[in-house]
């Protein structure tokens, strides 16, 4: 298709008030895309919240939002101005890439990337469009239990003055000298029709599209237990089962008011997270310091964070110096020293000092809004499994429907029953095959195990992400800023006598002051860190391919290779082995000389970081293979792999062959995912099956990848899989409770076992097994976050 670079889109986010079952968002998904001029619909679970990609050249938010309340759907809207866009530049779909944005915040914006420009979306006030949304969906969850408790408590009567309150003991009559009938009618028919309004209302919408869902399920068996009971008091003299309309009602409710509260839970959370900053910032314009709302804050103005207060955006602090809480973000307990040049990341706490600092991200490219925006993608996509599951769903509606018209011939026509009897089994049966627990069983998983990951450092950008990274076998490694920190240290020091290692980094470090190099720059700052003093050489003669000569202290001190040495005339000697030794080590040896006399070896490699090892002992516990890939020299490769215990190594690989080397790896039917943190590996990370970031790398990195690790620790690659491990777990249990309970419900609530064993399942038994099974799915998706940080940190 035709790049067209100068195509606005524009976002509409509708939040919709009075859809309250999830499983009813994958027939909004299809209605919406049919809208004319919406390019790409994204609904998100999480939130009630449904964003729209349209062209405004086509249609408008206003006529969008009518056509959307003409389907029977109350909604805010929130209109996305259109924009030209940057050519080029991504825009933010369900897999989590970046869009320009005004404002404090991204929201998903569902725009395809490759077909239109990017989407510059226009919030209200910073937070207030996230808070707006927040509220709305505690108003539904709110709106749910409200429902529940006045028809618990209106059914409890009904119950008591029921057949079922009969075998319990309680009286047969109703009070006030009322009927059966006149009793259940007055106490019903307000929990049918206020209590039951979701239901009803829901399937009924459902009816206009055609269609049948679950809503269609649970209204039928309330409306046909309400509707005959009506008739049998009122029309002609029959048994009626109001208490069953009613208990069928009343748990259809609790059960789904725990499923929205689990579901907007982490959605909550989320919201959470973005509250971090603080709505305002104080900033030094004309040479005076003035406190503006946080999303006036633009980048390069200086910032001022005063102790105690939290820091509104990204930057790079330019004087002062103070310990800051990053927790909330890294996840890391410890305090972290900040000081000139050192970074800082929106939303985290300022403790005891006061600094200024430069913004150099704002709004959307704040590190704490691409986490939220992340962790809403995710929770908002849709998983493979998801789309199996609401298939099935589908079906079972069908199935479920089709259960009680036949349950009800059989039993009427050739069971020899009654009308009562056969109305009575087949409601049960159409409500105890309601597929709740079928289309919950993906969804919770996903958005609790999201949710957990995000707590632990781990961000999943989407469900097909997580889904993916469940069956990895083999995790591929770069090696330079991913398992070494990525900068030259210094780690061996070995001098020969009189000389003491502190006197032979004192004279090396003073030689190679002057020098730019990595390993001069290296060494000098070792011998700072350890107290050593360094003071400017008298000469300095840099010789390139070789290494330095310099005059210390009146002292003549070369430092440098074999070459060097040789040039000097300076006979290596023992140090030769030492050289050697560190060498098949992977370390950069260099020999050091005083006034033509060795004086020792200074070793100088990219330190690994200490949580490498730990990550591949973790991942060879769970069965993974593991590879290191890089562009450096065999021999370091190996020694550095040897240190860590990785399996295999492929070494003096130039940047652009990485992908072509992963493809290889799948190319023998292997799951890879690759871990990087540079520009280099890029296309590396987007051929992997999944690729993760290090959090602290490069943009480019960290939105080519699928998973990104915040806290910039290996080790939590092992944690990613694990987690994701177990989210499919649940997926996997959740789903075969869901058909298992089905198997065997519906035919017991068809009344199977009824001739041979006397056994009938009244509806509002049938609704209380049905909404214990929707129960057990969302209680069994919640456990993923019990103790999920002591499990995750043994892994």
């Amino acid at each position: 298709m035709e790049h067209r670079a100068h195509q606005t889109t524009a976002v509409l986010e509708v939040a919709l008030r009075n859809c309250h079952d999830g499983s009813e968002y994958a027939d909004l998904e299809r209605q919406f895309a049919r809208l004319e001029g919406v390019q790409q619909v994204h609904l998100d679970r999480t939130r009630g919240v449904a964003h729209l990609a349209y062209d405004p050249a086509v249609t408008s938010a206003q006529r969008l939002e009518a056509e959307i309340e003409q389907r029977g759907y109350a909604c805010d809207c929130a209109d996305c101005a259109p924009s030209e866009a940057q050519p080029g530049h991504p825009s933010v779909g369900s897999e989590g890439h970046d869009h320009a944005h005004h404002g404090h915040a991204a929201r998903p914006a569902p725009a395809p990337a490759h077909d239109h420009a990017a989407v510059r979306h226009q919030e209200h006030a910073g937070h207030e469009g996230h808070d707006e949304h927040a509220g709305h969906g505690a108003a539904m969850v709110n709106d749910m239990l409200r429902r529940f408790v006045v028809s618990l408590l209106l059914t409890l009567p009904v119950v008591i003055f029921s057949p079922i309150g009969g075998a319990l003991g309680f009286p047969d009559m109703p009070p006030f000298g009322l009927s059966m009938g006149l009793w259940g009618f007055l106490l019903a028919t307000p929990v049918v029709w206020w209590g039951g309004w979701p239901f009803i209302s829901a399937a009924w919408r459902a009816l206009r599209r055609g269609e049948a869902n679950m809503m269609t399920l649970i209204a039928t068996g309330i409306l046909v237990s309400y509707t005959y009971s009506l008739g049998a008091t009122f029309l002609f003299k029959g048994e009626v089962f109001y208490e069953a309309a009613a208990m069928l009602t009343t748990f259809s409710l609790a059960g789904h008011w725990l499923e929205m509260r689990s579901r907007f839970a982490t959605g909550r959370a989320v919201e959470a997270l973005l509250k971090l900053a603080p709505a305002t910032a104080r900033v030094r314009r004309g040479g005076q310091e003035v406190e503006i709302p946080l999303e006036e804050v633009v980048v390069g103005d200086e910032v001022v964070v005063k102790p105690g207060e939290k820091i509104p955006v990204d930057g790079v602090v330019v004087s002062g110096q103070s310990y800051v809480d990053e927790s909330m973000i890294t996840g890391e307990p410890i305090p972290v020293l900040k000081s000139e040049g050192a970074k800082v990341i929106g939303g985290t706490l300022n403790q005891n000092g006061a600094f200024t600092f430069r913004a150099t991200a704002v709004g959307a490219d704040t590190a704490l809004a691409r986490i939220v925006q992340m962790v809403q993608n995710a929770q908002a996509s849709k998983a493979p499994a998801q789309r199996l599951a609401d298939l099935a769903g589908k079906y079972l509606v069908f199935i479920a429907l089709g259960s009680g018209v036949l349950t009800f011939l059989f039993w009427y026509f050739l069971g020899g029953q009654g009308l009562v009897f056969a109305l009575t089994v087949a409601v049960s049966a159409v409500v105890i095959a309601c597929p709740d627990a079928l289309a919950l069983a993906t969804p919770t998983a996903i958005t609790v195990g999201v949710g957990v990951a995000a707590r632990e450092g781990v961000l999943f950008k989407n469900a097909t992400a997580l889904e993916a990274t469940a069956a990895i076998d083999t995790v591929v490694f770069d090696k330079t800023g991913t398992l070494t920190e990525g900068k030259p240290a210094v780690t061996d020091l070995e001098p020969i006598a009189p000389f003491t290692p502190e006197e032979l980094l004192a004279l090396a470090a003073s030689a190679d002051q002057p020098s730019q190099h990595p390993l001069a720059e290296a060494i000098v700052r070792a011998a700072e860190e350890r107290g050593v003093g360094v003071q400017p050489p008298d000469a300095f003669d840099s010789v390139p391919g070789h290494g330095v000569v310099a005059q210390v202290k009146g002292r003549r001190v070369l430092i440098g290779n074999r070459r060097l040495m040789d040039r000097e005339g300076v006979e290596v000697g023992q140090l030769e082995e030492r050289v050697s030794r560190l060498a098949a080590e992977g370390k950069t040896a260099m020999y050091v000389a005083v006034d033509g006399q060795p004086a020792g070896v200074v070793a100088v490699a990219d330190v690994i970081r200490e949580s490498a090892r730990k990550a591949v002992q973790a991942l060879h516990r769970m069965g993974i293979q593991t590879v290191m890939l890089t562009g450096d020299n065999r021999r370091t490769a190996e020694a550095v792999a040897r240190r860590l215990g990785i399996d295999t190594v492929i070494a003096e690989v130039l940047p652009e062959d990485k992908a072509a080397k992963v493809k290889e790896l799948q190319a023998q039917g292997r799951k890879v995912a690759m871990v990087g943190d540079g520009v280099n590996d890029a296309p590396a990370l987007a051929e992997a099956d999944v690729g993760i970031a290090i959090g602290a790398g490069t943009d480019v990195a960290v939105e080519t990848a699928d998973v990104v690790l915040v806290r910039n620790d290996p080790a939590d690659v092992a944690k990613a899989i694990q987690l994701a491990r177990k989210v499919r777990g649940k997926i996997k249990q959740n789903l075969f409770w869901a058909a298992i309970y089905n198997v065997l419900a519906i035919p017991v609530a068809a009344g199977a076992l009824y001739n041979s064993y006397g056994i009938l399942l009244r509806p509002e038994w049938a609704a209380l097994l049905m909404s214990a099974s929707t129960v057990i799915v969302t209680v069994n998706a919640l456990l993923l976050g019990v103790g999920s940080r002591q499990r995750f940190t043994r892994a």
